[in-house]
């Protein structure tokens, strides 16, 4: 088993408030779960409104299916034009 971790440190330019904030990442999280079926959370600028860390995690059977996910998962996110990504970290366990 091969677990495969994805971070993505975003810029939220747009964004004029918290609750602006919110919305944008709780859309691209639930986006992310549904169509990719990985767990995401958003783990880090809380409290910053233009700013956001979101992390995912994929288990899978080997690790070429893992990056291969994570990937996909890194293309959606940069696709997805309310945010700009100033950062990708992967890891596999």
């Amino acid at each position: 088993m091969v677990i495969g971790v994805g971070s993505w440190d975003l810029s939220l330019p747009e964004c004029r408030s918290l609750k602006e904030k919110r919305r944008v990442v709780k859309s691209l999280k639930e986006r992310l779960q549904h169509r990719f079926r990985v767990s995401v959370a958003e783990t880090r600028h809380h409290d910053t409104w233009t700013r956001a860390e979101l992390t995912a995690a994929v288990v899978t059977t080997d690790r070429s299916q893992a990056d291969s996910i994570l990937d996909s998962l890194d293309r959606f996110v940069e696709g997805d034009g309310r945010a700009i990504i100033l950062g990708f970290d992967r890891s596999f366990r």
